[in-house]
């Protein structure tokens, strides 16, 4: 019985191996730039959420000096930002990228 099976089963393989190396679409990193933006916003909402804990501890130490120190946190926050929206365009540029 499985000697009748194994010529289907290895023509259907080498039919499915052409039709693979056919299809030159990019399915293949639609799931690993979905990771990728992903992994972008994790790291700049932890990175965005540290420099707020730090700003909030160091305005708690040094009131007088409150105004320095918010500015300079939405500075930091808006560099944080920035770089979280480049890794999310790259991601989903090379997923939307015609091959």
């Amino acid at each position: 019985m499985l000697h009748a099976l194994l010529p289907i089963v290895t023509e259907t393989a080498v039919n499915a191996a052409a039709v693979a190396q056919e299809t030159t679409s990019n399915s293949n990193l639609i799931p690993l730039a979905a990771i990728g933006a992903g992994l972008a916003v994790i790291g700049g909402g932890y990175g965005i959420s540290k420099a707020a804990a730090s700003g909030n501890e160091a305005i708690a130490r040094q009131p007088e000096a409150a105004s320095d120190i918010r500015g300079n946190s939405l500075i930091l926050s808006a560099l944080i930002e920035g770089a979280t929206f480049f890794g999310v365009l790259v991601a989903l540029l090379l997923a939307l990228k015609q091959v």
